[in-house]
């Protein structure tokens, strides 16, 4: 058993010689105390010493004595040891907050410097930092509007911002179908649908198009070949013919690749087809929210003031306008098709599963081939195009046109 007083004997000569019993004597007669043990050296030969504080006895009496001598104290060397790793680490970690002080302050100073010189000097480390942030931001959107589409299987959006540090819009909510406002509800449950197996080889009168009083508006590859103006029905959920019916088209979704993009004339974001585009091909439809007439007035005033607009008046049927698409807060890619007064896309009403004529699908062909790169466009005042009729109010005063094209008519609105 360990002697917990660490008394020791006197030896003779330089140390002391600690043993395990304290009331054993030397021949001297002499006796001392351990009270702690406060250094520790290992000699060149690897011996290890310990230096020793004794019990009533001064510091400048503290003598080294080599482990051998205290085998009787092996406690308070485990403690001081022990003491001694805790000593280390603390001097380690005040080191290491010290370090991080000195750089925390120098990173200071220079903030303070950079702060201090002119804006012209500043600017330049400013709007990389916010092209920086704005690229993340702009891929996240990215990702989640593709997901969003993901429901349609539409072709895939692409996000380019290569003019400025702007990100996604602040206020603008992605969606792929109408969102009906307040108490409208949009019926999607058409009480009629056509027993064609292949509507275009022996599409008769009970077709679809042909049971609505219109024509069929497809050639057999997708393609538009019935005149603006002229109202599209396609089958809907209760026809007898499958998913690649040639009268399916706008409900299959967008099928061409898009860049939503950084326009670098002053119009903000643009559209951009990634691939060529033939003459007549659905390219995309227009959604957002469905509202009243009356809300749509006073948000047309709103819209007034900011000098911008994405109100769609559904008006196919003359004199009747009760609903418009209101594609500002919620809406699809083409929230951001800019306006041209020589567009290369088209507008048609369409009717699949909702056929209420006052709430048809708005969608937008191409009327000419369109080249991969080239921004897609159309005209804003949709005169004669869903409606042959020109029975839609403005709703906003007039806006300058930026499409610079020869047929420019200098203002929007």
């Amino acid at each position: 058993m360990e002697d917990n007083a660490g008394k020791i004997l006197s030896a003779g000569g330089g140390g002391k010689e600690l043993t395990m019993e304290k009331d054993e004597a030397t021949p001297s007669g002499e006796e001392y105390e351990v009270e702690a043990v406060v250094d520790y050296v290992k000699d060149e030969s690897g011996k290890e010493w310990y230096q020793v504080k004794w019990k009533g006895y001064p510091t400048d009496q503290n003598t080294w004595e080599p482990k051998d001598n205290l085998t009787g104290c092996n406690k308070r060397i485990k403690k001081f040891h022990k003491h001694l790793k805790i000593e280390k680490l603390n001097r380690k970690q005040y080191k290491r907050k010290r370090q991080r002080s000195e750089e925390h302050l120098e990173m200071s100073k220079k903030f303070a410097k950079l702060e201090s010189l002119v804006d012209h000097e500043l600017m330049p480390l400013d709007f990389a930092a916010k092209r920086a942030l704005a690229k993340r931001s702009l891929q996240k959107w990215e990702d989640d509007m593709n997901m969003t589409s993901k429901p349609k299987k539409e072709a895939k959006i692409i996000v380019e911002n290569d003019v400025d540090a702007e990100g996604p819009p602040q206020d603008f909510t992605y969606i792929i179908d109408y969102k009906a406002v307040g108490e409208l509800e949009i019926p999607k449950d058409p009480l009629v649908g056509c027993e064609c197996e292949d509507c275009y080889e022996d599409g008769g009168p009970q077709c679809c198009p042909k049971n609505s009083g219109s024509h069929n508006p497809y050639h057999k590859n997708g393609r538009v070949k019935v005149p603006p103006g002229t109202p599209i029905y396609e089958c809907n959920k209760r026809c007898r013919c499958g998913p690649r019916c040639p009268n399916r088209v706008v409900q299959r979704g967008r099928r061409f690749k898009v860049s939503v993009f950084r326009t670098n004339n002053g119009c903000g974001w643009g559209v951009k087809t990634l691939q060529d585009i033939k003459k007549n091909s659905f390219v995309m439809e227009y959604v957002g929210e469905v509202i009243s007439n009356e809300e749509a007035e006073r948000r047309g005033r709103v819209y007034d003031a900011n000098g911008r607009t994405y109100l769609f008046d559904l008006d196919y049927n003359d004199g009747d306008c009760p609903f418009t698409v209101d594609a500002g807060r919620y809406g699809n890619v083409s929230h951001f098709v800019n306006h041209s007064c020589d567009p290369n896309l088209v507008v048609y009403g369409v009717w699949i599963d909702t056929l209420d004529p006052r709430l048809p699908r708005i969608a937008l062909f191409a009327c000419r081939d369109i080249a991969a790169g080239e921004e897609l466009t159309f005209d804003y005042q949709m005169t004669g195009e869903i409606n042959s009729s020109d029975s839609a109010a403005p709703k906003l005063q007039p806006i300058k046109c930026m499409c610079g094209t020869e047929e420019c008519r200098g203002f929007l609105f």
